[in-house]
């Protein structure tokens, strides 16, 4: 634990604004017991202490997740803020890494929480990423070939679960969100997993970053502003998927599809797809593309593994069956 002295809610705190956010009614912050989290939530009761709700996920993962649950439930309780906890077990499918299942479990449990755990639905979970947050899922994005949807990395506000997501701190310094804690003697507990070099996502944090920083001063900053491009470049392919989506129709009709060039096809197969709750990988979006293209019978058949499903063929149009447990 960082600090152990009783935490002082002064509004007037050097932590950094909430960018252009403002609550529209209750919303919760999703609070680890991290700096980050618990800096957002102290930020949220100086300002909104009405309200302010906290939804903490007990994963279960290692040792220290009693730790972070009992600070989350302390740290609420001193300064009068409704907490629930949600306890999950996350566990990985085929093709699935347990951080990836992890995190599906845990927007899961917020939303769960924010729509049935409180008074009335919320109207928001926040959450606690900042500006090197956002540079590492950059850089985590550009080690696998991602394209413009990862290069986007994390955006400012999304739904899932029919709950919306803000991220309001995505432009701001972590280092400044924790110096604002040690000066107000608020404390929160690390996570041992942060050193851990076996994840990806720790190597870029604790041997690229500061390297990078070096050589190139302010390419945190520069990292978190290639997000903002990719993601207005992605706002604008959206737009044309949704163009493309009226025209061949939502479940896609194959004749239709096979009118649109090769790109556009498979971008607007990734739209639905998404709308389905799956993506496909490189390989399988060429491998249905090819299908799609030789498909000029009818009884030419379509089945192919795509995310935890398969494609399908029904009559003049595709469909995604998810496969049975």
């Amino acid at each position: 634990m960082a600090a152990s002295q009783t935490p002082r809610l002064q509004p007037d705190c050097s932590l950094p604004p909430l960018s252009d956010w403002s609550p529209q009614g209750p919303f919760a912050v999703a609070l680890s017991s991290g700096a980050d989290s618990t800096a957002l939530l102290w930020a949220c009761v100086t300002r909104w202490p009405h309200w302010t709700r906290a939804i903490h996920v007990n994963h279960g993962l290692q040792p220290a997740a009693q730790d972070f649950e009992w600070h989350a439930q302390h740290l609420c309780a001193r300064w009068n803020i409704p907490c629930v906890v949600q306890r999950v077990h996350a566990h990985p499918q085929a093709g699935q890494s347990p951080e990836d299942a992890a995190r599906t479990a845990r927007y899961l449990a917020l939303a769960q929480a924010a729509q049935t755990s409180f008074d009335a639905p919320l109207t928001a979970v926040l959450l606690a990423q900042h500006a090197q947050d956002q540079a590492e899922s950059v850089l985590l994005a550009w080690s696998r070939g991602a394209g413009l949807p990862g290069l986007a990395a994390m955006p400012t506000q999304m739904q899932r679960h029919g709950v919306t997501f803000v991220r309001p701190w995505l432009t701001q310094s972590g280092d400044s969100l924790r110096q604002a804690l040690r000066r107000a003697g608020v404390a929160w507990v690390e996570d041992p997993s942060n050193r851990s070099q076996a994840y990806t996502r720790n190597r870029i944090r604790h041997q690229v970053l500061p390297v990078l920083e070096v050589a190139l001063p302010g390419s945190q900053a520069t990292l978190a502003r290639t997000a903002r491009h990719a993601a207005e470049a992605m706002d604008l392919l959206q737009d044309l998927a949704q163009l493309d989506a009226q025209r061949v129709g939502l479940p896609p009709r194959i004749a239709e599809l096979q009118l649109l060039s090769a790109r556009r096809q498979a971008h607007v197969l990734r739209f639905w797809l998404a709308s389905m709750g799956t993506q496909a990988q490189a390989a399988q979006m060429q491998a249905l593309l090819i299908q799609v293209s030789a498909c000029k019978t009818r009884g030419h058949r379509i089945h192919l593994k795509v995310g935890q499903g398969h494609v399908v063929r029904e009559g003049d149009v595709l469909a995604w069956l998810q496969s049975k447990v």
